[in-house]
């Protein structure tokens, strides 16, 4: 066992591990990521990921990239190509373990013979329909087939006719022979080879006839000598057919199965199906829009591989259900990008300011640091001029108490900048203000005579001639409640989108440094947020801005109420 894994945190499974290895179970431990290529990776799959590779990596072990590819009609090397990007994003390295359940079809094949010599598998003829109609409910029995007795050789005929394509899809099926009567229904007789007559992404028309999951990822796991088969717990009632498969099929390896909970997120969705759908319909962009919790839009909102992997050792691995806050997974990501994240100014929603006593024609540099905390990263020079643009709401006429910020009469200190006194406001023909006069003292510069003198708020502002207009992009939660898969309040879950989810400003103002930023670059707008460069619709001298995550939390109180609601 590494050093990682004697100072990793303790979860059940950790210790399952750690207690397999002092009683000599195994040598060494291989475990295995086993996504299926029909659709993007979300940040369910990011528990996983990191649960897996994770485990390998910390006790000194092998983790599979495996790709779950037996049901063509569903799956595209699109999705095979952002699967093997997320995972490599996130930190994880598979080496020379890229496999896919199709390197295995003639495997499957085999050990489906072996089950039908053995009088352990049958040929059905029965309608998916009538087979469901025959498994029974959880108070009644099923009723075998009146194809389960065949004679063995019928049924050798009937799967070697069924590989040659000589069936239509759904004439005939595969099924174990288990027990119609067993309580746990997914022993009532499984399937486990339909017929498929289309093209695979990597066989092409070699097969007519594919396993079910069950199958394939069973036997899998057993000829890559996985130790843990780590799943979450929606498969622990598969468990009992995992190792029938093991007991009957002879296999190299017995892995064991180990189930853990998964990881959902309030005011989102994971189901693959259902986000599809909402792509489909044009609510979102695509898969990689930065308002999907796929790990290709968190990627493009500015999330970082380390936030997310903060995130999944602070959930921690369990056996119970449950909704995480979407608060902590953004507190996480808060605190990885302060760490790094370059300081700049911008104004989101701009209002001129022009100051009355500053010299006309004169310009002046400011100097900024590039971050509190990090003085390796410098300082850049801000352009100043008589006429700048501040935040709209960081003036008010009639402000409430403790409005620490620009009002007529009052005094505020630019950022790295001057004191200002607000002396006359100028409104357009409806009465709204378009600009603040202002005089500034030249005495409270840095520097200055007077630049200790204090005053009690300080706003942000970008000089007008100097800064440049961009788009900016501001995300909401996709899903106004906090479990809209099974809200308690009904409706679909279409019903509680939040039409509010994005908002678009052309018109916001940012320093002269930001405009040749490149895409994937991360900044901290001061006083709003977190952006980053969007990678798809920048271009050159263009930048398009993505707020990643705001600074404050504004979730957490109304998350935590709606949470105790539900759950």
């Amino acid at each position: 066992m590494s050093d990682a894994a004697a100072t990793a945190g303790k979860d059940f499974i950790r210790t399952i591990i750690t207690e397999d290895l002092a009683g000599g179970q195994h040598t060494e431990i291989v475990t295995r990521f086993p996504p299926e290529p029909n659709g993007y990776l979300h940040i369910g799959h990011v528990m996983s990921i990191c649960l897996n590779f994770g485990v390998a990596e910390e006790f000194g072990g092998r983790c599979y990239l495996r790709f779950d590819d037996t049901n063509p009609l569903k799956e595209d090397q699109d999705f095979v190509d952002s699967i093997k990007a997320d995972v490599e994003w996130l930190g994880f390295d598979w080496a020379d373990r890229l496999t896919y359940a199709s390197d295995y079809f003639e495997d499957f094949h085999a050990c489906v013979v072996q089950l039908i010599e053995a009088g352990k598998a049958y040929v059905d003829s029965l309608s998916a329909e009538a087979i469901r109609e025959h498994r029974g409910s959880l108070t009644e029995p099923g009723r075998n087939s009146p194809y389960r007795d065949r004679a063995v050789d019928e049924n050798q005929d009937l799967f070697r006719r069924m590989r040659a394509g000589e069936f239509d899809d759904g004439a005939h099926v595969v099924r174990a022979k288990i027990d119609m009567a067993a309580p746990n229904l997914n022993l009532r007789d499984p399937t486990l080879y339909r017929i498929r007559k289309v093209g695979h992404q990597r066989t092409g028309d070699a097969w007519n006839i594919y396993p079910m999951y069950d199958l394939a990822h069973t036997i899998s796991d057993a000829l890559e000598g996985v130790t843990h088969s780590l799943c979450t717990l929606e498969f622990e009632d598969h468990r009992p057919l995992y190792e029938w498969i093991l007991d009957n099929l002879d296999l190299p390896a017995r892995p064991r199965q180990i189930e853990f909970s998964r990881m959902n997120v309030a005011f989102g969705i994971t189901s693959k199906r259902k986000l599809a759908a909402l792509i489909g319909a044009g609510f979102v962009g695509g898969w990689d829009d930065p308002r999907m919790p796929t790990v290709a839009g968190m990627r493009r909102r500015g999330y970082t591989p380390g936030a997310l992997r903060r995130f999944v050792r602070s959930v921690g691995v369990t056996k119970k259900d449950k909704i995480i806050e979407m608060s902590a997974l953004e507190n996480a990501v808060r605190e990885d990008l302060n760490e790094h994240a370059p300081r700049v100014l911008a104004v989101l929603n701009p209002l001129k300011l022009v100051l009355l006593n500053y010299p006309e024609g004169q310009a002046e540099q400011l100097t900024a640091a590039n971050h509190p905390h990090r003085p390796e990263l410098g300082t850049r020079e801000l352009p100043f001029a008589r006429e700048l643009f501040i935040e709209r709401d960081d003036f008010m006429e009639d402000p409430p108490r403790k409005f620490f910020r620009l009002r007529p009469g009052g005094e505020v200190r630019l950022r790295y900048g001057y004191i200002i006194k607000c002396v006359a406001v100028v409104r357009t023909d409806d009465g709204v203000v378009s600009e603040v006069h202002c005089t500034y003292d030249p005495d409270t510069r840095s520097g200055g005579p007077a630049a200790g003198r204090k005053v009690k708020g300080t706003i942000h502002w970008v000089a007008a001639e100097a800064s440049h207009e961009v788009e900016v992009r501001l995300f909401d939660r996709l899903f106004l409640v906090a479990n809209p898969d099974g809200n308690r309040d009904g409706g679909d879950y279409r019903d509680h989108l939040n039409e509010a989810s994005l908002r678009v400003t052309t018109h916001c103002r940012v320093e002269p440094s930001l405009i040749g930023a490149q895409a994937g670059a991360v900044f901290q707008f001061e006083r709003q947020g977190y952006f980053i460069v969007d990678t798809v619709d920048s271009v050159p001298g263009r930048p398009v801005f993505n707020r990643t995550v705001t600074l404050r939390d504004t979730w957490a109180k109304l998350e935590r109420a709606e949470l105790a609601r539900i759950q």
